[in-house]
């Protein structure tokens, strides 16, 4: 047990500098390219590696997901991961990759593991004006050199979730939730998100909520933005919380991650107040610590809008 919580210590203050371990697997051939590519999850995603386990399918179930299997007396979707990337295993769906998700367990089924990497989130590059599909959220340099085929591809989880499991797809708060915002005339919410289903389910989410937004893919091209707007701010004479309501970040994210992103605007004397809210795929009490150690005024598990609601509710009546 205390090798265990040292474990989760050590990727706790990875994760606090920008840093993260990524396991690599297999799922056999592309079916289009003709070759045996590396994928990779986050390790902070995996609750464990189990060999492949009997599966119930139910009657109606339909390819990529296999059916329900009992891991220590959990019952829990199965998902052919292969199926859903393009790929044929060369030696059939041998290992479950158990992972939690906004408060759900699933277990995705592969070919092979490989190993886990430790890498920097500036190795890691959005896909969506590169390589990549529908389900690939960026692409990871497995090495430092400039150049280097050595790549694995990053699975966007939460778009296979939606498309395979869509167990809660509206956005619209309920009516008893829906709330009177203080917002400055003109101001918006930069809104970090590189997960393409997700960037779309908050935009919806806050539009409903009568909150402008302005989308970026990575806690980097939001830092960028937050950073001219308040340089402009400042050469005009203005307040930036006249200009940006509140943040609202990813945690995982291609170039700097959400830790980074929040850590960044509560160390600037002139960002400092600016309210920020962590929306994350990665719940649980770790990452809730994490969130207070870099100063975040919110934090909430993807995808429950009202819960989202409640919290910028609550961090934007705190606000300046």
């Amino acid at each position: 047990m205390d090798n265990f919580q040292k474990e989760i210590d050590e990727r706790a203050n990875l994760a606090l500098s920008n840093r993260f371990e990524l396991l690599l697997f297999r799922l056999g051939t592309d079916q289009a390219k003709g070759k045996s590519e590396l994928f990779g999850i986050n390790v902070f995603k995996l609750r464990e590696i189990v060999p492949m386990q009997p599966i119930t399918r139910a009657a109606g179930m339909r390819s990529p997901l296999l059916g329900m299997t009992n891991i220590r007396g959990q019952f829990i979707p199965v998902i052919d991961l292969p199926a859903v990337a393009g790929c044929t295993p060369e030696t059939g769906l041998n290992l479950l990759l158990v992972t939690e998700y906004a408060r759900n367990t699933q277990a995705f089924a592969v070919e092979s593991v490989d190993n886990i990497v430790r890498l920097d989130w500036s190795q890691v590059h959005t896909a969506e004006k590169g390589i990549g599909g529908r389900n690939i959220t960026s692409i990871a340099c497995l090495d430092d050199e400039k150049g280097s085929n050595s790549l694995a591809m990053v699975l966007d989880v939460e778009q296979i979730l939606y498309d395979v499991i869509p167990s809660v797809r509206g956005v619209e708060p309920t009516p008893e939730t829906v709330r009177n915002f203080k917002l400055k005339p003109g101001a918006v919410a930069i809104v970090a998100e590189d997960s393409k289903v997700a960037r779309q389910l908050l935009e919806q989410g806050l539009k409903s909520m009568g909150i402008p937004a302005l989308m970026h893919n990575t806690g980097l091209e939001a830092w960028i933005k937050i950073k001219e707007m308040s340089d402009a701010a400042q050469a005009a004479g203005e307040s930036i919380h006249d200009k940006i309501a509140l943040v609202l970040t990813d945690l995982e994210m291609p170039e700097m991650d959400g830790f980074t992103l929040t850590r960044n605007i509560k160390r600037e004397e002139a960002l400092k107040r600016i309210p920020v809210v962590i929306h994350s795929s990665l719940s649980g009490s770790a990452n809730e610590d994490h969130v207070r150690k870099v100063g975040a005024d919110g934090y909430v598990a993807k995808f429950e809008i009202n819960e989202l609601s409640s919290v910028i509710h609550s961090v934007l009546e705190k606000a300046p």
